[in-house]
């Protein structure tokens, strides 16, 4: 029997319509689509910080509402407040012991020691909030969901802002934690951040998830791109207008049968490639669907 991290089902309340998932250990699951969509709210109710109208949170197989499933789930906010005037070291030493309070646990100083050096923040512990920038601000937050050994991590727009290095270290240690067992379930406005990440990608649209599956599906479309020496009056079946000419996901059919379309409707072709699909136009596409 597959013993999952992390499931919900067909939970309900507060926008979410419906929406049922499982977690693996060690699995990075990106939830993207629109504002309002549901990916932020679907989060605080996956950490208990809201409560669905109906439907059901397990962590482990345990409820949610259980001391010890609270206790596996790392939950970072989008816009998490810290004391400005407080060093990262003085308020993960408080989550810390928050955390051995309630475990009835010693030593909150190893935990601090651990969770600054899983985020990269140990040589930024004395530094206080208000002199950190927007990268180490967001590793801030990810230090306090991991503190305590979590098993579950809810990270709502981790990636977001970040220049191409901090991304890439972000990213790295979000993949190293996940390659230790912990489950991951991040959000982001940037489908191309999470191509980079997760394995597995579910698209949200008012409230309710209207695709998912692995990331190598959703991406496996190859689309056909076609220069043209003019604008066409009206593009051939299949096709959509670019700036640069047309085109169309091949869906079985060889790049020449596409092309000979395009010379069927007397369209003068300059050049063709073709490319994957991204996880950008997996998100309009289904913007589209309405």
């Amino acid at each position: 029997m597959t013993e999952y991290a992390l499931t919900l089902c067909d939970v309900r309340g507060h926008g979410v319509a419906g929406i049922s998932l499982a977690l693996l250990p060690g699995e990075i699951a990106g939830l993207v689509g629109p504002a309002g969509a549901g990916k932020s709210t679907l989060l605080r109710i996956a950490a208990g910080c809201l409560k669905p109208d109906s439907g059901d949170v397990r962590v482990w197989g345990a409820k949610l509402e259980a001391p010890a499933a609270r206790q596996l789930i790392g939950y970072a906010g989008e816009n998490a407040v810290f004391p400005a005037a407080l060093s990262v070291r003085q308020i993960l030493l408080y989550y810390a012991r928050l955390h051995c309070a309630a475990n009835g646990a010693r030593a909150p100083q190893r935990l601090v020691r651990e969770a600054l050096e899983l985020s990269g923040l140990t040589g930024d512990a004395d530094t206080r909030v208000e002199a950190l920038g927007r990268a180490d601000l967001r590793r801030l937050g990810l230090a306090q969901a991991v503190l305590g050994g979590r098993r579950v991590l809810l990270l709502d727009e981790m990636l977001s802002g970040l220049d191409t290095i901090a991304g890439r270290d972000v990213r790295s240690r979000i993949a190293g934690l996940a390659a230790s067992g912990v489950a991951v379930l991040i959000t982001s406005r940037d489908p191309a951040a999470l191509e980079r990440l997760a394995a597995r990608v579910l698209v949200l649209r008012e409230g309710r998830i209207v695709r998912a599956g692995p990331l190598a599906t959703l991406l496996g479309e190859r689309v056909l791109e076609v220069i043209l020496d003019c604008p066409p009056a009206e593009p051939p079946p299949g096709f959509r207008v670019t700036a640069a000419g047309l085109e169309a996901p091949l869906r079985g059919r060889t790049v020449e049968a596409a092309l000979a379309l395009c010379r069927a409707h007397r369209l003068a072709v300059r050049a063709s490639r073709v490319r994957v699909k991204s996880l950008e136009e997996v998100v309009l596409e289904t913007h589209d669907m309405r």
